[in-house]
């Protein structure tokens, strides 16, 4: 009874203890930026595998959100509002929305587990420790890597969201709502701003940083064993998502 009443506060506590240690976690990535030169090729590794190896399902999801959303969008003004409305629809909902979104979400899943799940294998089996017992750097080593490939790499899975995504929407419109090429393109052109793109591309760097520097920091700290590895990536990938919608929100209402 006693821990039932008393839960809340030490969640509480635990929730403010992990936010202190990521913050201090952070601090030690921006220091160990002195020294990225030295594993550069790590780094490289880990572009290859967050950008290169992420792009079939980043095609495959984009493209379907950019058709699902030019039905809808056709369904919705097929009374009283002209067809091309929809390539206007359709651009600004990929631009500004559900590419970063839905990549974010996608990547979550498949690039923060597995960074949590291999750090966490790595802790729970003293490969870290023996790393800092050869006067390695794990920061240095396993972490300013993988966060400074999502970083840069997650505007360029973006970028290849925003074409497939728009091109999903032609298609659909095209094929299945009988709407010509020269009104979707006319709608796409008519409430399109160069600025829409670039906040997109905002987004994702800060999705990109997020959701590897919390991979990171769960598998980093993983303890427990094989249940502890399973855990920590959980919850890097529910923390994760809550963090993509709620920067979601703060830098629309900041940039809009």
């Amino acid at each position: 009874m006693l821990r039932v009443i008393l839960y809340p506060f030490t969640l509480t506590i635990r929730i403010f203890e992990d936010i202190g240690r990521y913050v201090l976690l952070l601090l030690s990535i921006f220091r160990s930026i002195r020294n990225w030169y030295q594993y550069f090729g790590v780094t490289i590794d880990q572009m290859i595998f967050i950008g290169a190896k992420s792009i079939p399902i980043v095609i495959l999801t984009s493209l379907f959100s950019g058709m699902v959303t030019s039905v809808q969008s056709a369904y919705q003004f097929s009374s009283w509002v002209p067809s091309w409305y929809v390539g206007s629809v359709v651009g600004e909902s990929v631009l500004l929305e559900l590419a970063p979104m839905i990549t974010g979400l996608v990547l979550t899943g498949r690039v923060g587990a597995t960074i949590a799940a291999e750090l966490g294998t790595m802790r729970v089996t003293e490969q870290i420790d023996a790393l800092e017992s050869l006067s390695f750097d794990p920061i240095s080593f396993l972490i300013l890597p993988r966060v400074v490939a999502g970083t840069v790499m997650f505007p360029f899975l973006i970028i290849i969201a925003d074409i497939f995504g728009v091109t999903g929407g032609w298609l659909a419109a095209s094929v299945s709502m009988d709407v010509s090429s020269y009104e979707f393109i006319k709608g796409f052109r008519t409430w399109f701003h160069p600025f829409d793109a670039w906040f997109g591309l905002i987004k994702a760097t800060a999705f990109g940083f997020s959701i590897t520097s919390i991979a990171c920091y769960q598998g980093f700290y993983t303890k427990g064993g094989a249940m502890g590895v399973g855990k920590a990536t959980t919850v890097t990938v529910v923390v994760s998502c809550v963090t993509i919608v709620f920067l979601d929100y703060v830098l629309a209402t900041l940039m809009l």
